[in-house]
């Protein structure tokens, strides 16, 4: 297939997916020309190799054995690093972060914020953190960088260097999932036997915010098993609220449009909706309500470009 053709990587990524689709999601991950073949076992995985290699000689698709890595146990992967112990941030990624200076253009903010939005699912409450930064790339908004911006492109920097390690699922079975909801946003965590596996929040739309709490609530929950119907479409989990008539939502006669949409989304799935007291339920309702965070300012000096002339024209004007 020639380079440079506008359908390349799409039509290529579907000819990979018709060709693997026997073994996709059960031990190969495609992405274009990457091939990512996992396995619990040395035995299961020189049986998967084998599978693999046969059928990329069946269909005459050949791999470049010098770009191929075989019987690893830690790969790179999409800006991921994938181990036993779990996903990681990619070092390398990491270092870009820690050298990335302040944005000085909507464009630069849009970027910055393509990176880290990419790494969310590592960071408890992104959507809230990042609220500042996201209002400086809407068109109608003027461009002003003061101290809430920088403390908050700095507290992203500081969360995404020392993000933490979130466990890879295990089985599809006993998942829950705890949502909590405000007027600032929407947040879940996706849990399974007691470890995370992913946080999701997201700020609300300018016409959700004229939600009343019971719809808000129950928009939590669609938004999580939307985002994460991968994990959750047909197996069993649990999702807790702090909205206690949440629990009674299939048994309500009296439903708006947008409600009964939203209870036909739900009944798609396997899913119990547990009462779970607001402070019990701690992480999801911190993703929900959280504000930037101030920072210490002993942590962290940022010198911006201009410091240096007026440390000049200071001491020009102490020595007159």
């Amino acid at each position: 297939m020639p380079f440079g053709l506008t359908n390349a990587p799409t039509v290529f990524m579907d000819l990979m997916n018709r060709v693997c689709k026997p073994y996709l999601d059960k031990f190969v991950i495609v992405f274009i020309d990457d091939i990512l073949i996992y396995s619990k076992t040395q035995e299961e995985h020189a049986d998967h190799l084998r599978r693999v290699l046969e059928l990329l000689k069946k269909e005459q698709l050949y791999a470049k054995f010098s770009k191929c890595d075989f019987w690893i146990r830690e790969v790179q992967f999409l800006g991921h690093v994938v181990n036993e112990k779990g996903i990681h941030v990619d070092p390398a990624k990491i270092e870009a972060i820690k050298n990335w200076t302040a944005p000085k253009t909507p464009t630069e903010v849009r970027q910055f914020l393509g990176l880290a939005g990419y790494y969310r699912r590592f960071i408890e409450g992104f959507s809230k953190i990042a609220q500042s930064l996201t209002s400086l790339t809407h068109k109608d908004k003027k461009f002003e960088w003061g101290e809430k911006q920088e403390a908050t492109f700095d507290l992203l920097k500081q969360k995404l260097c020392s993000a933490p390690i979130l466990s890879l699922p295990d089985g599809c079975e006993d998942f829950v999932v705890y949502c909590d909801a405000s007027k600032q946003g929407l947040g879940c965590v996706l849990m399974q036997r007691e470890k995370v596996i992913a946080y999701a929040s997201r700020q609300l739309k300018v016409h959700e915010k004229n939600y009343t709490t019971h719809d808000l609530e129950l928009g939590a929950v669609v938004f999580a098993l939307k985002i994460w119907r991968h994990y959750l479409y047909g197996t069993k989990c649990t999702i807790f609220t702090d909205h206690k008539s949440l629990q009674h939502i299939f048994d309500q006669k009296e439903l708006n449009m947008r409600q009964r949409r939203w209870v036909e989304l739900i009944g798609d799935y396997d899913c119990a909706i547990k009462y779970h007291t607001g402070k019990a339920n701690v992480v999801a309702d911190a993703l929900s309500r959280k504000e930037t965070t101030k920072r210490v300012r002993a942590l962290q000096l940022t010198i911006h470009s201009e410091l240096p002339n007026q440390i000049r024209v200071a001491q020009q004007e102490a020595l007159k």
